[in-house]
């Protein structure tokens, strides 16, 4: 690919991953929570759920939101859960793949943290063999640093980074995914060389949390509502957030000087041959599900931004985020 239609492309991306802005942001989450909040048509009996990571985690906390919604709106008796960690959610991808691809109750989550993985490892098995329902909600990164840690600012993370980037462990999700390529992009901005970056990949954000109480990592990158409790107890202090504008309470790295603006987004998945009447009602049932006073309280507790995208739009999406992300894979220099 030229370097001309790589930088077009990641430029639009990034307009794509940046959330709306707020005015429009407040229009649109206005709007679907004005919709009905009426019944859905059954589904199923009972629909499973597969979460390519471990208990605990974002894709974990989306997903068992949104079982509980599809249960509240009548859109299936009962959801069960099967988590499939690890690689990213490659594995789970993999597994979800062999087993389910024509199963027309169980659904698979997924994001933007597979759609790395998979740029960074190339598996034989990739985003081409799921479909993908909706596009569910984003979510920014916080960088955090334990407590003692004499990292105060973004300016004191990037002047650390641009000092000895290999003495900094970043720890964050699995490699190749959202927090990972932040992790690159932050060390871009930071006038580093990302080759030198040491990552240490977590299959869960709670993981994360750990290995910078133990001191195993110097730096951690994850969802607020991965961090929150631990920066509630001070035992992690916020430095900086990748939105545009502060956010949480937190600086944005942008405004702290360091050009390291990005989004993390979640989604919901289909087998590759469950039909498309068949989509098409999953499809409406977890729009429905959307408009649940359930899971618009896990996004208000989570602090998610919805996120609805679906039909061609997300395909075309899914589409430039992963040519964009094999792209930033290759710039930053970011190795499995």
């Amino acid at each position: 690919m030229q370097r001309r239609q790589i930088l077009a492309r990641s430029a639009a991306l990034a307009s794509m991953l940046t959330p709306l802005a707020p005015a429009a942001l407040a229009q649109a989450t206005a709007a679907r929570a004005a919709a009905p909040a009426a019944k859905a048509a059954k589904v199923a009996g009972t629909l499973r759920i597969v979460i390519p990571a471990n208990p605990g985690g974002g894709w974990d906390q989306t997903g068992r939101a949104l079982g509980a919604a599809l249960k509240a709106v009548g859109a299936a008796d009962q959801v069960e859960y099967e988590n499939i960690g690890g690689k990213g959610g490659t594995i789970g991808l993999a597994k979800y793949a062999e087993k389910y691809g024509s199963d027309a109750n169980t659904l698979l989550m997924g994001g933007m943290v597979m759609v790395g993985a998979v740029a960074l490892q190339k598996p034989a098995v990739d985003m081409g063999h799921i479909q993908p329902l909706a596009r569910l909600t984003s979510d920014y990164l916080i960088a955090a640093v334990p407590a003692a840690s004499s990292i105060k600012t973004g300016k004191d993370l990037a002047n650390a980074m641009r000092t000895d980037l290999a003495a900094l462990p970043v720890a964050g999700g699995s490699a190749g995914g959202v927090d990972h390529i932040y992790a690159g992009v932050l060390a871009r901005a930071a006038k580093a060389k990302p080759e030198a970056l040491v990552y240490r990949p977590f299959a869960s954000g709670p993981e994360v949390v750990a290995s910078l109480l133990k001191g195993d990592a110097a730096v951690g990158l994850s969802g607020y509502s991965e961090f929150s409790d631990a920066l509630a107890a001070g035992k992690l202090r916020a430095v900086g957030v990748s939105a545009r504008r502060n956010a949480f309470g937190i600086p944005a790295f942008k405004d702290q000087g360091i050009d390291a603006v990005m989004a993390n987004w979640r989604g919901v998945f289909t087998g590759k041959d469950v039909s498309p009447a068949r989509t098409a009602e999953l499809l409406a049932a977890v729009e429905q599900a959307t408009h649940h006073e359930s899971w618009q309280q896990t996004l208000k507790q989570s602090r998610w931004e919805a996120s609805w995208l679906s039909g061609k739009d997300l395909s075309e999406f899914l589409e430039l985020d992963l040519t964009t992300a094999r792209v930033m894979v290759y710039l930053l220099k970011l190795k499995a």
